[in-house]
C-alpha cells in the first residue's frame, strides 16, 4: 500500500525565519530554482509564440508578395536575386503579460511515496519553469497579488523571494478576486480541491474583462487511484477533520466517482470560459506539463507551435 505523508507548514511556508526542519520551503527554494531551470533549458525557445508578423523595428522573415499589398512594402534588394517579389517582415514587438498564481495552501503539503515531489515542490517548479520561458521571449510575468509585471532575466528567483517574503496568502486556496486586463494571460497552479461555484467564481472575475486563463490542476497518484483498503482515517488537510471509514475499498469508489464529477465540471467552466485545464499528476515529469502549458498558450493566441 502506498505511503504517504502531509508536509508542515514550514515546508509550504516560504517564512521569514528558518526552521531546524530541513524541510522549510525557504530552505529549498535555490534546489527548485536549478530545478525550474533545468525544465525550462528543456523546452523550445519561442514556443511561447511572441515570434509573429506586426509593427515592430525588428526583423523576422521574408514572404512573397501577395498581389494588392502595397507596392512600398517591397524589398527591392531581395526580390532582386529571382524572378520574385518579396516582402520584409518585422516582428510583433508587443510584449504580453503572463500572470501566474501558485496555490501554498495545506492540501499542497501531500506527498505519496508514489510521487516524484511534493505538490508544492511541483507547483513552484512548473511555475518558475514557465515564467522563465515567457520572459525568455519578451514576455512579461507578474504574480497575482504579490509582483507586478516584470521582464527580469532572473525572474525565476524574483518569484522565489516574492514567495519567501510572503505569508498572508499561505491558507489562500484561491487566488485574490482582480480582474485582468484583456489580452493578458493567467496561469493558475493549484490542485482545486475547492467548490466548483468557488473555482468558477474566481474564474469569472479575473476573465471578466476578455481575459484568457489556463487552470493547471496538480495531482498526486494516491490522490487520483485512492489504493487504500480495510479501515482508514482520512485528514481534511484544510479545516483540521477527520473521518474514519470501515471499508476504504467501498469508499474509494464513491470518491473516484466524485472526483470525476468535479473535474467534469471544471472542463465545463474552462470550455466555457474558453480557457484550459491541465491534470499533470507528480509522478510524472514536470517538463510533461511545461510544454502543454506553452502549447496551449500558443494556441489561444492563434499561431502554431513553432511561433509562426
Amino acid at each position: 500500500m502506498a505511503r504517504v505523508r502531509v508536509l508542515p507548514e514550514s515546508a509550504r511556508s516560504p517564512g521569514r525565519q528558518e526552521t531546524e526542519s530541513a524541510l522549510s520551503l525557504a530552505h529549498r527554494m535555490p534546489r527548485l530554482v536549478l530545478e525550474a531551470r533545468r525544465v525550462a533549458a528543456n523546452l523550445a525557445h519561442g514556443i511561447h509564440g511572441r515570434r509573429r508578423a506586426g509593427i515592430g523595428e525588428t526583423f523576422w522573415q521574408f514572404r512573397p508578395f501577395v498581389a494588392g499589398e502595397a507596392a512600398q512594402r517591397i524589398d527591392w534588394r531581395r526580390s532582386g536575386r529571382d524572378d520574385r517579389l518579396y516582402v520584409r517582415e518585422r516582428e510583433w514587438e508587443t510584449a504580453q503579460t503572463v500572470w501566474f498564481w501558485i496555490d501554498r495552501s495545506a492540501s499542497m503539503g501531500y506527498a505519496s511515496d508514489l510521487a516524484q515531489a511534493s505538490k508544492i515542490e511541483r507547483a513552484i517548479v512548473l511555475g518558475m519553469a514557465l515564467a522563465s520561458c515567457f520572459v525568455e521571449g519578451g514576455e512579461r510575468v507578474g504574480m497575482l497579488g504579490l509582483m507586478s509585471p516584470r521582464a527580469t532575466r532572473r525572474i525565476a528567483e524574483t518569484m522565489a523571494q516574492t514567495l519567501v517574503a510572503d505569508r498572508a496568502s499561505l491558507e489562500e486556496d484561491l487566488p485574490p478576486q482582480a480582474a485582468v486586463a484583456p489580452q493578458h494571460e493567467a496561469i493558475l497552479i493549484s490542485d482545486f480541491l475547492s467548490p466548483a461555484r468557488d473555482i468558477a467564481t474566481m474564474v469569472e472575475g479575473i476573465s471578466s474583462r476578455g481575459a484568457r486563463g489556463h487552470l493547471v490542476m496538480i495531482v498526486d497518484p494516491v490522490e487520483e487511484t485512492f489504493p487504500f483498503q480495510g479501515q482508514a482515517v482520512l485528514h481534511d488537510l484544510e479545516d483540521g477533520l477527520s473521518l474514519r471509514i470501515g471499508d476504504a475499498t467501498a469508499w474509494g469508489k464513491a470518491y473516484r466517482l466524485r472526483l470525476e464529477q468535479h473535474r467534469a465540471e471544471l472542463q465545463e467552466l474552462a470550455r466555457r470560459r474558453g480557457w484550459t485545464l491541465t491534470i499533470h499528476r507528480t509522478d510524472r515529469p514536470a517538463s510533461e506539463a511545461a510544454l502543454r502549458l506553452m502549447t496551449l498558450v500558443a494556441t489561444s493566441r492563434g499561431i502554431g507551435v513553432g511561433g509562426r
